[in-house]
């Protein structure tokens, strides 16, 4: 096996939730997250270094970019002598709550445990992942997933239901830490139903699944970003289920009944002039 394609996906946060400031200075969270069909590619060769092109002239190549890291931690982790030549066909969004970087590193995991016949489980990689991205661990395995701590203790959860999704973005993106940091400075931890959320899912119900989507950031990001609420607004008045912000924002994402109604918020919103894709869970 000499080269091979991997899909990075998306994911969304049915429920968000910050617990509490911890003494290592990070926070712990208890989130519902749930992958979704929005992704990036990437194509992946055995090479003597680690080379990184990328779709987008704004996406680093180098240190900076989690895949670069991915490389680096893999081969020390597994003691392989070799690289990857890694060409990243970018479609997720960045810096939008959707754990793009951090599912092209789990991308990238996936991709060279195969390329280089390493036999590595899912655990090994989360393990390897956990030392650079909480998100990542979450994004090797993909599903429906209640995610504690800062986001490495993952509990499997029933599928969700096949859903209709529209993820849309309006503007300026924003920043994990300056969130966490507004939110400590509050202390307005609040009490999202992860819960009910988790009962809604095991039932199987995405009605219900849609009225208990929850995040503890919205409300503040919102504040300096209108347009969260006014696509929140018009995901609903055009028949969304449910709508919420992804993760520290400022995607927000709609679940709809069906994929007529949900393609159609979807042109209406990019009548407006904001982004917005359509999508489905996987």
């Amino acid at each position: 096996m000499q080269n091979m394609t991997e899909k990075a996906y998306a994911k969304i946060n049915l429920t968000l939730d910050v617990l509490r400031k911890r003494e290592d200075g990070y926070h712990d969270i208890k989130t519902v997250m749930q992958t979704v069909s929005l992704c990036d590619a990437l194509e992946v060769e055995k090479d003597e270094k680690i080379r990184i092109s990328a779709s987008k002239p704004y996406i680093p190549t180098d240190k900076r970019n989690l895949v670069y890291t991915a490389c680096e931690r893999f081969f020390s982790a597994t003691g392989v002598k070799g690289g990857a030549r890694i060409r990243l066909k970018k479609f997720i969004p960045v810096a939008a709550g959707l754990a793009g970087g951090s599912s092209d590193a789990a991308a990238t995991l996936r991709a060279l445990n195969r390329l280089y016949r390493t036999k590595l489980t899912d655990d090994m990689l989360c393990e390897i992942a956990s030392s650079f991205g909480a998100d990542i661990p979450f994004c090797i395995k993909g599903g429906t997933a209640l995610c504690e701590g800062i986001g490495e203790v993952i509990t499997s959860l029933r599928p969700l239901p096949r859903a209709n999704i529209v993820i849309s973005i309006g503007g300026e993106s924003a920043s994990t830490p300056a969130m966490y940091a507004e939110l400590s400075k509050r202390n307005a931890f609040s009490l999202i139903d992860n819960d009910g959320m988790i009962m809604a899912i095991d039932r199987g119900e995405i009605r219900e699944i849609a009225g208990k989507l929850g995040n503890a950031f919205e409300d503040i990001c919102a504040e300096k970003r209108p347009f969260i609420k006014e696509i929140k607004s018009a995901m609903l008045n055009s028949g969304a289920l449910g709508a919420c912000m992804s993760g520290s924002g400022p995607s927000v994402f709609g679940i709809f009944q069906n994929r007529k109604t949900a393609i159609s918020c979807a042109n209406m919103l990019k009548s407006k002039g904001y982004y917005a894709f359509y999508c489905t869970t996987v």
